[in-house]
């Protein structure tokens, strides 16, 4: 990892600790970490490749990170402020879901001693290069935060819906 890839990963971390602060839940707020993967994957990404098992590797990384996407969105806590807005706060769990430290690690970890066994790995699976590793791990991160995104707005959606038909208490004067 050169100072590039540092910097991208620690806007990534300090996307994921801004989350820990509770703000109005917005569609800015949801699409902002999409348009940070989205840029980074413009950066990084060279080629897709298709042979050997590149799509089961696709495919495998990203119900991962779908599936972390949808834990921290159930794990992000939601709740209605005295103006019936939508506050949005992520706990440590949903900070530790986000796969950011895990892909971090990952790519450390393959140029600081686990590159042999990535390639025996990727040689004994079929997996044809560095570019498909790249490619699998942007799906992965896509996959989380468009699923994390979904639901967190279900979740809001329904929590604002829930405002809009609770009954309004009404105070008699005595």
């Amino acid at each position: 990892m050169n100072a590039t890839d540092y910097i991208i990963n620690a806007a990534l971390v300090l996307l994921v600790l801004r989350q820990i602060r509770e703000m109005r839940l917005s569609w800015q707020i949801l699409v902002l970490p999409v348009l940070i993967v989205i840029g980074a994957a413009a950066y990084y990404l060279r080629s897709v490749p298709l042979a050997g098992n590149d799509v089961v590797l696709y495919v495998a990384l990203g119900a991962v990170g779908a599936t972390l996407g949808g834990l921290c969105g159930l794990a992000t806590h939601l709740r209605r402020d005295a103006e019936d807005r939508v506050l949005a706060r992520a706990g440590w769990i949903a900070a530790i879901l986000w796969g950011v430290g895990a892909r971090m690690g990952f790519a450390w970890a393959s140029t600081h001693g686990a590159g042999p066994a990535i390639e025996r790995f990727s040689i004994g699976h079929s997996i044809t290069s560095v570019n498909a590793w790249v490619a699998a791990l942007f799906r992965m991160a896509i996959a989380e935060v468009v699923v994390r995104l979904a639901v967190m707005g279900l979740r809001g959606n329904r929590l604002a819906a829930a405002a809009a038909v609770a009954p309004v208490p009404v105070s008699v004067g005595v």
